[in-house]
């Protein structure tokens, strides 16, 4: 029971089975005589693939003739929307057909596939923005590793959870607010399970050791802590922006494809206002404050140089002294610090290339090239840190004689103790052991850093050397990070502008005074009274000089 047509063929089919053998019947289904019974199937030939394979649309289950003449007439007629002459055209009809029969998704309209094909879009409207970020980010083979892990946490974390099954074409502003929304609303609530996390444990160290009422309490707030959730980062303002900044590039892309019409909703998402956090130094008062609230000024701390040679001196004759000092006088970023190699280091003229890091992602660690082509450069060494990589060189040989087979040759100028690569994360993590060791203000490995730069400035550096040195790529990120530093500094400026003007002593302080006087209602100078008893009682009117 088949209809042939040119280039297809529809079909009745019906799913009885001889109950002799269990077979299907197939087209000798006794009851196929009567036209209600099975139901009608759509059978057409598609252009190949591109690799050669065979391909067909097929499609059943539809209730009369008709209606399967009529998803006959309509695969006909997209199949003939390209030129003969257009091949590629042939195939990506074909393949929007065959991407339909397995979805099961209705035919897409006629004259919009004809709209889409002339204008090179992509012929499946149904995409979703899910399916697109993976086209997308797969795409990005050319991506620094790290690149490529932060743009797949924010698909993986936050756009595919959020907006994955809304259609591509269909994105719009108030799905990405949505998304935003949902994600500030989920820090308020990390923030509650957090505070209160940290107040069960608080609770927890206020119970004595001693006594069995003690301890069964103590077993049970246990009890308590182990079922709260963890402790969670929130997604905090800096992250959102980058989330924005992800969803913008990949819908730029679609854009450039002609997989969507010229519009970016991304553009137009308003999110709330972030400012980087600026370096500020740990002063006396800051110091006192943080003991007495334990909450740090700013998440960027810097050392006083006073802090900072304290800390040098407290890792003086530690394996690791000249990389904590290259840290702190030449601003290396961390993975710069523990990547150097000994044919990066020039002795004879007192200069480290920095070519090479080595990047923590996760917890595995690779070899990469500095984070900006600005960071490949070469740093100038003072006459000390030079000589303290000579000596370091010679140490590092025994090293190498001691351990024997056992040692890793890697080249690096900073290794652990049996020549293997140093881990990133646990730099971090003994930097934060030596600054309590030293008693000082808490800094992150990377405010040594910060600090580098603080010394420079301070010695009157100027910001655009300052700038390559550390390796960023504009002066203006220099002035920007540093700001509030600058900004001390340019007091300190206006005060030595002040003091090299000789001027007589006191002559500028009584003047300011006798302004003061002239300009300020004199309230305690108010008649006494003269009386012979002389009491010196004040009248109640105020008298101005």
């Amino acid at each position: 029971m088949a209809s042939t047509n040119s280039g297809g063929t529809v079909t009745r089919r019906c799913s009885c089975r001889n109950p002799e053998t269990g077979k299907n019947y197939g087209n000798s289904c006794p009851k196929l005589k009567n036209r209600r019974h099975g139901t009608w199937l759509v059978r057409h030939e598609l252009t190949n693939r591109p690799n050669g394979t065979r391909r067909e649309f097929r499609r059943s289950g539809f209730e009369s003739s008709t209606d399967a003449k009529e998803e006959m007439s309509k695969v006909r007629a997209l199949l003939a929307i390209p030129d003969q002459d257009d091949p590629a055209g042939h195939v990506a009809i074909s393949d929007m057909l065959e991407d339909c029969a397995k979805k099961k998704e209705p035919l897409p309209d006629y004259e919009e596939t004809r709209r889409r094909l002339a204008a090179g879009q992509a012929l499946n409207p149904r995409m979703t923005v899910g399916e697109w970020l993976d086209i997308w980010l797969a795409g990005k083979k050319r991506l620094r590793k790290g690149g490529h892990s932060r743009y797949e946490t924010d698909i993986r974390v936050h756009l595919k959870p959020h907006l994955g099954e809304v259609r591509l074409d269909k994105l719009s502003v108030p799905h990405l607010d949505r998304m935003f929304d949902a994600i500030n609303e989920k820090n308020i609530e990390i923030q509650e399970q957090n505070d209160q996390r940290r107040a069960a444990l608080k609770e927890l160290q206020k119970i004595p050791w001693k006594g069995v009422e003690n301890r069964t309490r103590r077993k049970w707030m246990k009890t308590v802590i182990a079922q709260m959730p963890p402790y969670l980062r929130v997604t905090s303002i800096s992250t959102q922006y980058h989330i924005k900044a992800t969803i913008r590039a990949a819908l730029n892309t679609a854009i450039a494809q002609r997989v969507i019409p010229n519009y970016n909703p991304a553009e137009h998402v308003e999110l709330q206002p972030g400012t980087k956090p600026k370096a500020l130094i740990w002063t006396a008062e800051r110091i006192a404050r943080w003991r007495e609230t334990g909450i740090k000024p700013s998440p960027v701390m810097v050392w006083t140089p006073e802090q900072t040679g304290q800390f040098l001196d407290h890792i003086t004759g530690t394996p690791l002294e000249m990389m904590w000092r290259l840290i702190a006088f030449r601003g290396l970023r961390r993975g710069e610090a523990c990547g150097p190699r000994w044919v990066d280091h020039d002795y004879r003229n007192a200069s480290l290339d920095i070519a090479t890091q080595l990047v923590q992602d996760g917890w595995e660690v690779f070899e990469g090239v500095p984070k900006t082509n600005s960071g490949i450069r070469t740093v100038a060494l003072d006459a000390e840190t030079n000589e303290g990589l000579k000596l370091h060189k010679e140490h590092q040989t025994a090293m190498r004689r001691d351990w024997g087979t056992a040692w890793q040759e890697t080249g690096r100028i900073f290794t652990a103790e049996d020549g293997s690569l140093l881990h990133p994360g646990k730099v971090s993590d003994l930097f934060d052991r030596l600054v309590v060791e030293a008693e000082l203000p808490p800094i992150r490995l990377h405010d040594l850093r910060h600090g580098a730069a603080t010394l420079m400035l301070a010695a009157g550096v100027d910001i655009k050397v300052v700038s390559d040195t550390l390796g960023h790529s504009d002066s203006r990120i220099t002035r920007d990070v540093y700001q509030s530093v600058l900004d001390d500094l340019a007091r300190a400026a206006a005060e030595a502008v002040v003091k090299l003007v000789p001027r007589a002593p006191g002559v500028v302080l009584s003047a300011i005074e006798q302004r003061t006087q002239q300009a300020v209602p004199q309230i305690d100078a108010v008649p006494r009274c003269t009386c012979i008893c002389t009491c010196g009682a004040a009248t109640q009117v105020p008298v101005t000089a």
